[in-house]
């Protein structure tokens, strides 16, 4: 089953993004969900950005803004919602979310702990902004000057990718004993 066949049922569709955003078990970000929603054929983009603005503001959805980034988290009405109406999702799309979040959370989360941004300042300067947050912790925030767009790319994907190996060498570094 994908979109269309749902897309004329906006109470169940409401109740499927609730489902997602309850068993990700963490806040998600637009991009995140997009990206989870529309590359399983769940619901399409238009009725997915209304139902999510629809649920926030009928409470049953709250977002919270982490290094100035929205982040849905499912409200205790949202819950209680779920957990009476839950049974009115199909079968096969509860099983289909729960595969997907299965191989997904993992990227999900590592998604949300590390960041890292690029913002031009003006043609050659670009500030670089890369963190490592944990839970509601920011354990490092680096801003970084960039001589080109694509030094800044580098910077971030270099950051994504290897943040558990360049952490550590920042530390030791700055608490390395110097005479």
């Amino acid at each position: 089953m994908d979109y269309t066949d749902i897309a004329m049922e906006p109470a169940i569709s409401k109740l499927i993004l609730l489902y997602i955003i309850d068993k990700i078990e963490m806040s998600i970000s637009n991009l995140q969900i997009t990206r989870l929603v529309l590359g399983n054929d769940l619901i399409n983009y238009f009725f997915l950005q209304q139902y999510l603005n629809e649920l926030r503001n009928d409470n049953f959805l709250a977002t919270e803004v982490v290094n100035k980034k929205n982040y849905y988290f499912i409200t205790n009405a949202g819950k209680n919602t779920l957990k009476h109406l839950s049974h009115l999702i199909p079968d096969e799309i509860k099983n289909k979310i729960d595969h997907i979040i299965k191989i997904s959370r993992e990227k999900i989360k590592k998604e949300t702990l590390i960041t890292a941004d690029f913002i031009p300042e003006s043609e050659n300067k670009y500030s670089v902004v890369c963190a490592i947050n944990e839970e509601d912790f920011n354990l490092i925030e680096l801003k970084i000057a960039a001589g080109n767009k694509n030094e800044a790319r580098i910077i971030c994907e270099n950051w994504k990718n290897y943040s558990q190996y360049i952490y550590p060498e920042i530390i030791e570094s700055l608490t390395k004993k110097r005479d």
